[in-house]
């Protein structure tokens, strides 16, 4: 039996790996499965290229408790190592990296996220055991080796009687770390992080029905036998070739990843790639919302199979957070704090690619089937504004496949969009004017306004779509965008033909005044225009510029705070050309015209929304008296 100290300079240095990981502690299962991963491949590698007498077999790896002796067993058949190998890699190697990391990290506090970057896997075990031991033995023809530590500086190494090859690491749990005892704890665990690892890991054992023979009697019972508990599917539908799976494939793997989702996801991405980085994985859209707060960490990121977050800002383009599915790459480190992802020079290709191959997707998606693709468009328009807007790429390569549904339902891309409505939306300055409504209920006769002239209105509705028509102007050339509601139709579109007023000009000045007497000014502002006179006599509108500042500001970005502060005043365009306006003119009693004025600003504050409460009240009983 050897007895030594571990050439380390820091005194009793596990208290102290103990304090600064703490904070992630369940991560040492994680941990300790993967080296055990690792060694179970390599032996795999090592026999195919026939540098191992040992036969690879069907090797599998065994979590076991030991609940009365307080211990925790993780079992391999991988390479194991001889007595020499354990002294080097266990002894110096790890150290050398636990020194490393102390020095960098003793001030930085918990930061938990560095552990497997300094070869400190093996030792985060002593996060939750006062004493481990190992027990391996190698591939090679060499005598067993038992490594034991209580957790400070010294260790004994001795040989075994194991005659199996692999490894079994024992934690002797410590007081504080009971949990890690509890059955339900470690398979909680399990799942986590190992759900999808490569090589099969066995947690007990289960009862299952042995299928009956065909001739056996109806009532006949099925028999139980025990099998091995398998918690993980080593052979996940992304480590596969988009060739060998159907659609059912990808659906039943989405029901794997999120057991309590109910509804199907619309599409998937599948995402293969091995030069200039590897990566693999499987992206879902699942039907969206409005929100754009609620979708965000359903994405998993996995290194070999291994689950390292399902934080992927930084390595996934922020527009496809929304989004489910695993990304799987061994280029992203598998410990590294959210900064130094940022920065990492893979991890940016990796997100430009997912970007471009996302794209790509959905234009052929667009192409092979339009039909659908303007089904589903409602539930990932979302996804694609904020990608269009926050992504350049992403925004030149959307022009195929976003698209622009009009209020009666049709769907054009922009090219379509803008053949359509060009000859007849284009105004006196050669501008070509898009028309919009948010809400085809509140802007009904705005609406219909516009179509009585021939005019197509889109329906655009997502809570960015400010931003979005401000980028879209930005970029296309000689093109606005107006909200049906912004002004009288006739103003959204100015043609060379201007009505003529029947008023002259002092009766117009004589108007102005009657109406700035009864109308609140800090809430309207009064603008006398000649429209067709059987167009609406009051019109209110809001001015688009000031609409559009807000609404940017309600969802980030788009001006400063004073116009969040700014009270909301509207325009009351008065058509001087209405039979009713020449009515208020020439009506005899001052009381009178102030019961018109004050009767037509509610009727079209009502067709508004605007009016509400008291003055709600107020109206519908004058209204009444009226009728009476």
């Amino acid at each position: 039996m050897t007895k030594g100290n571990i050439n380390v300079s820091v005194e009793n240095i596990f208290p102290l790996i103990k304090k600064f990981l703490y904070s992630d502690h369940e991560i040492f299962l994680r941990e300790l499965i993967s080296n055990a991963t690792d060694a179970t491949l390599k032996l795999k590698h090592l026999a195919s290229i026939g540098e191992s007498k040992s036969e690879y077999g069907n090797p599998q790896i065994e979590v076991k408790i030991d609940k009365d002796a307080k211990k925790l067993h993780i079992i391999d058949q991988g390479v194991g190592m001889t007595a020499e190998e354990v002294e080097k890699y266990i002894n110096q190697i790890a150290f050398s990296g636990a020194e490393e990391f102390l020095d960098k990290y003793k001030d930085a506090g918990k930061d938990a996220g560095i552990i497997g970057h300094f070869g400190l896997g093996f030792y985060s075990a002593f996060m939750v055991a006062e004493k481990v031991e190992i027990i391996t033995k190698s591939h090679k023809d060499e005598p067993a080796a038992h490594w034991t530590c209580d957790g400070s500086p010294e260790f004994t190494l001795e040989t075994s009687d194991k005659t199996e090859r692999g490894s079994e690491i024992i934690l002797h749990i410590a007081e504080d770390s009971t949990e890690f005892l509890e059955e339900g704890r470690i398979s909680e665990l399990l799942l986590k992080y190992n759900k999808f690892m490569p090589i099969p890991i066995k947690f007990g054992t289960k009862e299952v029905n042995v299928a009956l023979p065909e001739d056996a009697p109806e009532d006949a019972k099925p028999e139980k036998t025990t099998v091995d508990n398998i918690i993980n599917n080593p052979n996940p539908a992304w480590t596969k070739q988009p060739t060998e799976l159907e659609d059912e494939n990808y659906k039943s793997f989405y029901r794997e990843l999120y057991p309590a989702q109910f509804e199907e996801p619309l599409f998937h991405i599948h995402l293969n790639v091995d030069y200039p980085f590897n990566l693999t994985g499987i992206l879902y859209f699942p039907k969206m919302t409005n929100d754009l707060n609620i979708q965000k960490d359903k994405i998993q990121l996995y290194q070999n199979q291994v689950y390292v977050t399902d934080n992927v800002e930084g390595i996934v383009p922020e527009f496809l957070t929304m989004l489910r599915g695993v990304i799987d790459s061994p280029d992203i480190p598998l410990n590294v704090s959210r900064s130094y992802l940022q920065a990492d020079g893979a991890v940016k290709k990796i997100s430009s690619y997912i970007t471009r191959k996302v794209a790509d997707k959905l234009k052929s998606l667009f192409n092979s089937n339009r039909e659908d693709f303007e089904k589903k468009w409602d539930d990932i328009k979302i996804v694609i504004e904020y990608g269009m807007l926050s992504e350049e790429k992403f925004f030149e390569k959307a022009d195929a496949f976003a698209l622009y549904p009009t209020v009666d339902g049709q769907y054009y891309t922009y090219e379509e969009l803008f053949n359509k409505i060009k000859a007849k939306q284009t105004d006196k300055d050669d501008k070509l004017v898009i028309l919009y409504a948010s809400d085809v209920d509140a802007q009904h006769s705005y609406i219909e306004s516009a179509k009585a002239k021939g005019y197509e209105v889109l329906l655009l509705d997502s809570p960015i779509v400010s931003h979005l028509v401000q980028k879209l102007e930005t970029s296309k050339e000689n093109i606005s965008f107006a909200r049906v509601d912004g002004d009288h139709i006739d103003n959204l579109i100015k043609k060379e033909d201007t009505t003529i007023s029947k008023l002259s000009e002092e009766e117009k000045t004589k108007l102005d005044e009657l109406l700035k007497e009864v109308i609140p000014s800090e809430k309207f502002m009064v603008q006398l225009e000649a429209m067709d006179s059987d167009a609406s006599p009051f019109i209110i509108t809001q001015p688009e510029f000031m609409r559009r500042m807000k609404e940017m500001q309600q969802t980030g970005g788009g001006g400063m705070n004073m116009f969040g502060n700014m009270p909301e005043i509207h325009n009351l365009i008065v058509n001087t050309n209405s039979e009713l306006v020449g009515e208020i003119l020439n009506t005899k009693t001052k009381k009178k015209q102030e019961r018109l004025i004050t009767q037509s600003l509610d009727l079209a504050r009502l067709s508004q929304g605007l009016l509400k409460g008291e003055e709600l009240t107020n109206f519908i009983k004058r209204s009444y008296d009226m009728i009476k």
